[in-house]
Formats: structure tokens, sequence, C-alpha cells
């Protein structure tokens, strides 16, 4: 018995490192979609060796969470629950989503992760719970990972009294491309809520009706929230080239907002902006998001090793004195220029 705790501990406690690792690397900008997907091997390994164990499991991924109650712990109680089919395990497993410091990432992660079949019998049960507006939340939440249409209840849960759950619809909705439910979209861009009012305005620039959108959307991009980079990337979609281009000049002629412009410039797909990208790599104060741009564009260059750095000495004094003990990794413009030149898209 000791030896079994000892190895599902094991495997749990990788689980939880490597889920934890893919979360950071799915929200970086733009995600390295490649590292994801290495990391998604790894981690199926380890969840095989709980999988294994079966019930007999459980024990020893609750422990782990009692004892590291983080993301990466969460998500193996959560997919564990799910995975043992067991109504008490995933009781539980929502109760501590619920109350999570984090929040309920790990268990939306966990439901993702699963097959759509695995956790219908839940989800149907959830987004249908009048009682609880944070399992109909868990519920719709699902169906967006899963792009499953609910049917009736898309436009119950569009006026639900729960502001998360609005949100997570609104995104459901465009996520299944559910056009004829536009004008209740509308009318949730009016909604009380800024959250609610923010995913209306993705939700229309994703269906096509971003004209109605753009002033919302805009505003969510400069006042730079955690929905910012959401909103940057629908509002250019939203806008003709023309007024893009426009709109992205006038970002980044503003001091407030130039690295706003640098960030949205890569959203254009023109790659022959590069050399101007090389340029704002040389600045300090718009390098991040001049990287992030040019990564967008080139994401054949992650697999250059010496492109970008993580110790700002290596990137100059300026960059030393401006980030001082932040973490960051930043293009280096020399570099980055080689490698362009080296590549043909630098005359």
């Amino acid at each position: 018995m000791i030896i079994l705790e000892n190895i599902v501990g094991h495997h749990a406690e990788q689980a939880a490192s490597l889920w934890a690792q893919r979360d950071s690397l799915a929200l970086d900008d733009p995600p390295d979609l490649d590292a994801v997907a290495a990391i998604d091997d790894r981690l199926e390994i380890s969840l095989d060796g709980i999988r294994v164990a079966s019930r007999a499991a459980w024990p020893c991924v609750l422990a782990l969470h009692q004892e590291s109650p983080g993301k990466g712990e969460l998500f193996v109680v959560s997919w564990a629950a799910l995975e043992f089919e067991s109504a008490d395990c995933v009781a539980q497993a929502v109760e501590i989503g619920r109350t999570a410091i984090d929040g309920p990432g790990g268990l939306l992660g966990a439901l993702a992760w699963h097959a759509p079949r695995v956790i219908a019998p839940w989800v149907r049960a959830w987004i249908d719970d009048a009682r609880d507006p944070f399992k109909r939340f868990l519920g719709v939440s699902a169906c967006v990972e899963h792009r499953v249409d609910p049917k009736q209840m898309l436009s119950l849960r569009l006026r639900d009294p729960d502001t998360s759950v609005r949100a997570a619809t609104l995104r459901l909705v465009a996520k299944l491309g559910r056009a004829d439910l536009i004008t209740e979209v509308r009318n949730a861009s009016a909604d009380e809520d800024q959250q609610v009012r923010f995913w209306a305005a993705w939700a229309l620039s994703e269906l096509g009706s971003g004209d109605f959108a753009d002033p919302e959307l805009r505003r969510v991009a400069v006042q730079g929230d955690d929905n910012a980079l959401s909103a940057l990337r629908a509002a250019v979609k939203a806008m003709p080239m023309k007024e893009a281009r426009s709109w992205i000049g006038s970002l980044y002629t503003s001091s407030q907002s130039a690295s706003l412009g640098v960030r949205a410039a890569g959203m254009l797909g023109d790659r022959s902006i590069l050399p101007w990208l090389i340029e704002q790599m040389g600045n300090p104060a718009l390098a991040v998001t001049a990287g992030a741009s040019f990564l967008e564009l080139f994401p054949e260059a992650r697999q250059e090793s010496d492109l970008f750095t993580n110790d700002l000495g290596a990137a100059g004094l300026r960059f030393e004195e401006y980030f001082g003990d932040q973490a960051v990794s930043v293009p280096l413009a020399g570099k980055v220029l080689e490698w362009g030149q080296r590549q043909g898209h630098i005359k």
C-alpha cells in the first residue's frame, strides 16, 4: 500500500507541476503552442499513472492538494474525480474549486482535458442547476471548451442572474457562431456589469458585428485590464484595415499607449513591418510588446535560442535601469536583425 501511495504521489506531483507549466505557457503572449503540446504529451503519461491506480489514488491526490493548494493540484484533483466518475469525488472537487484562492482554473482545465462523453452527465446537471450559479458557470464553461451547443439552455443562460454565467455564455455563443442570437448579444452590451459588457462586445466582433462593439473594445484595450489583449485583438479584427492602421498609429503616437500600438501592429499579419519592430526593440518601454508582435508574425523564430534573453545585462544598461528586478524576456534587436537578414525578410 505504501508503495502504491508513493507511486501515485509521484505521478500526481508531476501532473500538477506540468499542468501549472502548461497553464503559464498558454497565457504567454503569444502562446508557444508547440511547447504546450510537448507538455501535453508528458502530462498524459503522468495522468496514466493515476488512472492505473483508479479509486485507490483518490486519497493521495486529495492529500496533495491539501498540502499545496495550487492551480496544478486543483487540476489533478478535478481530473481524478471526473476520471473515477464518482459523484462524491466530483462534489468534493467542485467545492474545492469554488473556494480556490487562485480561482477555479484548475477545475476548468480538467473539464477541458476530459472528453465530452466523460463529463457530459455532470455538465448537463450543472448547466440546469437553478440553485447554484457556480455549477451553471462550470457547465457553460465546459461547453465553451468543447464547443458544445446546449440548445435551449443557451438563451436561458444569456439571461442568467449571475454575471459570471452571462459572461461565459456570451463566449459560448461566439464560439458556436450562433448569429441567430445576435439581438440578445447586443442587449447584453448594455449590461450593468463591465465584464458582461466586454464579452458581449467581443462576441459581437466574433459574430461579424464588430461595428456595434468597437467603442467598448477600444475602451477595454486602452484601459489595460485582464481582458486588454483580447479586446485589442477583437478591435483590430472588427475594423477595416485602413481604419485599424489609423487607430494603431494614434496609439503609437501617445506615450501612454505606444506599447499597445506596437502590439496591435503585430496583429495585422503584415510581415513587412519587421524592420520597424526591430527599431522598437531597442526601446525598453516597447521591447516586450515588439517581441510579442515579432513572434506572432514569425512563429518559426522560436526555434532560435539567442533572439531573446532573460539577462537584462545582455540587453544593455537602459534595460537594467528600466526593468530593475522584474523578470522579463526581451528581444535582442541586433540578433533579430541578423536573423531577419539570414531568412531573407530584410534586404
